[in-house]
């Protein structure tokens, strides 16, 4: 779908033949969360005025990993400016398509880890972007008072994704260092996770999920599965709360998405790649599902009552 933005004036970043400015968006799967980014990131350029100066085509992989070479391929022969690539595989896909057009990427945690950038601080080639990294720490500290009864969490995520991959990873440190027991499954497709909730019941008493793009898809399916275990599940985003998990510190997808459209029209406006450093979003969201505590039959502690945004109810 393509779409010119409403309102605006010209800008240093416009297209060499006097045309709009195109930008290319895409995503690898449908899921509220991203579905929200990008959302976010059209109506943040249309509040800063981009307007006629702007024209977007958005893409979604739809869970199919092989498409998104297809649809760079595409964005290459419609000669965009600019590649907006939502999540890791995106990302990935964008920079393995070009080495010249910018590529802003939202809604990847570990850049570095995924290949994108060397230095943060300084991106040296053409990408740049605003990361998802989530406060694994304080998620779990917010177990410790909504659950203190937890003593084994289930780590449950897509392996390939090295989002999820490094975010387990740096759960496991923080268990190992606090010396709380966990134990893993992972899935390669939405199918597999039916079973391998049911595999680790009886061995957990909760379950974490980071931003996994693959779980977050499926939330449905995870939530009913582990709550009819009795087990709540702890998540890495607000949109997987309100699709079923318990809580999180976790990511705000609207916000993201604003921060990120803002870098874009920095750069539409004729800043550098180089000149703007990968951002970790700004703010994070206290959220829990009171209908899901509920149904596990747990109370919400009078703490949690004034800090966090309940949803479910």
């Amino acid at each position: 779908m393509a779409l010119g933005l409403l309102t605006g004036c010209t800008a240093a970043g416009s297209s060499e033949d006097g045309g709009k400015y195109r930008i290319g968006i895409v995503q690898p799967v449908d899921h509220p969360s991203l579905n929200r980014s990008r959302d976010s990131i059209v109506e943040e350029l249309e509040r800063l005025g981009m307007g006629d100066q702007v024209e977007i085509t958005m893409e979604n992989a739809n869970g199919d990993m092989n498409l998104l070479q297809s649809i760079m391929q595409n964005f290459m022969g419609d000669e965009v400016d600019m590649i907006v690539a939502i999540a890791t595989p995106a990302a990935q896909a964008a920079l393995s398509s070009t080495t010249d057009i910018p590529i802003v990427f939202a809604a990847v945690s570990n850049p570095v880890e995924a290949g994108l950038v060397k230095d943060p601080s300084k991106p040296e080639g053409n990408v740049t972007g605003v990361s998802n990294s989530i406060p694994v720490q304080d998620i779990m500290e917010l177990s410790k008072v909504l659950t203190p009864e937890v003593q084994t969490y289930g780590f449950l995520y897509n392996s390939s994704e090295i989002n999820s991959a490094a975010s387990i990873d740096n759960t496991k440190a923080y268990c190992d260092a606090e010396g709380i027991p966990y134990k893993e499954v992972t899935i390669t497709s939405t199918a597999d996770i039916q079973q391998a909730v049911s595999s680790l019941t009886g061995q957990v008493d909760a379950f974490f999920t980071p931003n996994d793009n693959m779980v977050a898809s499926a939330m449905a399916t995870y939530s009913q599965v582990a709550t009819e275990a009795g087990l709540p599940i702890y998540v890495g985003a607000d949109s997987m709360v309100a699709d079923g998990g318990l809580a999180t510190v976790g990511i705000d997808y609207n916000l993201l998405g604003e921060q990120t459209g803002r870098m874009i029209a920095r750069i539409i406006n004729g800043e550098a790649i180089g000149d703007n450093p990968v951002e970790t979003v700004s703010e994070y969201a206290n959220v829990i599902n009171v209908e899901i505590a509920d149904r596990l039959n747990i109370s919400i502690p009078q703490e949690l009552e004034d800090e966090f945004v309940k949803v479910g109810n």
